[in-house]
């Protein structure tokens, strides 16, 4: 028996087309500016380290702090985007880590700085789940994939900043002069952006009733993007912290050369996202995970069992290219699934992402008491197969009554 076809979408006039480009545009550069901020922290880390007399230890303990920052921020955010509307809870947020960055900056002791990074991660975990969540309500007027290149553009924040950083550095810049230059510019940014941005869809236009399962019926589901979220981010984590070392211990590869391990994975994953919008849009959501995931835990075992090193870094480099586009999709899909609850299912899904974001290089770290990291590092490959595994979750199952092909919003180019 044949489906009807649903009736094509009216043509979206010239107006509403410039603004949804306008939306984009400035939503791109709040993924850009989160970037950028975090990584001019993340530059700045051994200044800040040294001028406040804190160790390797304790700084690590510290920086657990700006993840619980993060983590509130995120479960505060989500109901508030939903309630308000991104178009207020993206610029507060912006605003509210923008101007946080500058605190490390000017701590003088392990107690000042620990109070700064808390405020840090919180208006990170803000601005994370309200530009996502926006993110979402682009990609839902545009009708086809965008988010992945959304979180393209972070990780190119994430490279300039690191240009920037060091060229400040290098002039003698103190930290707390160039993150105050952040803090204004960030802040600014964010004020500029706020009129580019959509407006809060009404509840009728948010959550159409062949939108899919919402409420409790899509708790389930929500909790399973969720999971697949943690083990995702574990291995982005793994790789962030263990790359390198692996080189270096597995084959004795100097410092300057272990360091590309971890810059083949972060160019592929960058270029990855680039790309993955694309192969979404052709082949579903769905594939993308599977696949991505599946390349991602093949290419960590060719790591782990490579015989040199030219070898190991392919290895890194498939791992990068296939974790690439799989977060992206569990994000938004998240958000498409109820979209009257967006903001909180964004944010239970980033955060839990989070935290395994933190929890990857903590695990691997005990393992290797038991076994060499080589073999530490066939965690994250089981991570990756199970998420391969269970990629039909992104799968919404049709509403009671709802029709099999539901009518999808113009495209716009």
């Amino acid at each position: 028996m044949e489906t009807e076809k649903a009736a094509p979408a009216a043509a979206p006039t010239t107006t509403a087309t410039t603004a949804l480009r306008r939306a984009r545009a400035a939503t791109t550069a709040c993924f850009a500016l989160n970037g950028f901020v975090m990584g001019m922290w993340i530059v700045h880390i051994p200044a800040v380290e040294q001028r406040t007399g804190v160790g390797h230890a304790l700084l690590g303990w510290l920086l657990l702090l700006l993840g619980a920052g993060a983590f509130a921020g995120m479960r505060i955010a989500g109901p508030l985007t939903d309630r308000f509307g991104a178009r207020r809870a993206v610029p507060a947020g912006a605003g509210l880590c923008s101007a946080a960055v500058v605190l490390p900056g000017l701590a003088a002791d392990a107690w000042a700085l620990g109070g700064a990074l808390v405020l840090l991660g919180f208006g990170n975990g803000c601005l994370d789940v309200a530009m996502n969540t926006h993110a979402v309500q682009v990609e839902r007027r545009y009708g086809r994939p965008v988010m992945s290149a959304f979180h393209a553009v972070f990780s190119l924040g994430g490279v300039l900043a690191a240009l920037a950083g060091a060229l400040a550095l290098g002039a003698g810049r103190t930290p707390a002069a160039t993150l105050g230059a952040t803090a204004l510019g960030g802040t600014l940014l964010a004020l500029l952006l706020t009129p580019a941005l959509l407006p809060k869809e009404p509840a009728a236009a948010a959550a159409p009733p062949q939108a899919g399962r919402t409420g409790r019926r899509s708790a389930p589901r929500i909790r399973m993007l969720a999971a697949l979220a943690f083990l995702l981010m574990l291995c982005e984590g793994v790789a962030n912290d263990w790359s390198a070392l692996h080189l270096r211990d597995s084959f004795g590869a100097p410092a300057a050369t272990a360091a590309l391990a971890y810059g083949a994975f972060a160019t592929a994953m960058t270029a990855g996202r680039l790309l993955t919008d694309r192969l979404a849009a052709r082949t579903g959501p769905v594939a993308v995970l599977r696949r991505g995931a599946a390349l991602a835990g093949a290419g960590l075992a060719l790591a782990v069992a490579a015989p040199a090193v030219p070898v190991a870094l392919a290895g890194w480099t498939l791992f990068g290219a296939g974790l690439s586009g799989c977060v992206p999709q569990l994000f938004s899909a998240a958000g498409h699934a109820d979209p009257g609850a967006a903001g909180a299912n964004v944010s239970r899904v980033a955060g839990l992402g989070y935290l395994g974001m933190l929890a990857g290089p903590a695990v691997i770290g005990p393992l290797t008491r038991l076994v060499p990291l080589g073999p530490a590092l066939l965690l994250p490959v089981a991570c990756c197969a199970f998420a391969a595994l269970a990629a039909p979750a992104l799968r919404p199952a049709p509403a009671p009554g709802a029709p099999a092909t539901a009518p999808r919003r113009p495209v716009v180019p």
